[in-house]
């Protein structure tokens, strides 16, 4: 998730500071404090509902968006890094502007 995260980032010419919200797969909040830390990303841009949830597999992202932007977390030109792992060996990103 780490290096998928900063390979997107520096496609598209952008920095972690750049980034409003980060919103990863919520399997485990150890991984998603590794990654936001590796990142150098605060805990205040990193979206996290896996307390409410537990882990939702695929739902996870989709879930954090909907609830961040019922939150009013995500707005018009909101800028949200997205990053997930999968079963296997498969992982992406996903950069979204609001």
């Amino acid at each position: 998730m780490l290096q998928v995260s900063e390979d997107i980032l520096k496609r598209n010419n952008l920095t972690v500071d750049t980034i409003d919200w980060f919103i990863p797969h919520q399997a485990n909040l150890r991984i998603i404090e590794a990654v936001g830390d590796r990142l150098k990303l605060g805990s205040e841009k990193i979206f996290v509902n896996l307390d409410e949830y537990g882990n939702t597999s695929a739902a996870s992202i989709p879930l954090g968006i909907g609830d961040a932007c019922a939150q009013g977390r995500i707005r018009p030109g909101s800028r949200v890094l997205l990053s997930a792992f999968g079963g296997g060996f498969t992982w992406g990103a996903a950069l979204l502007e609001f």
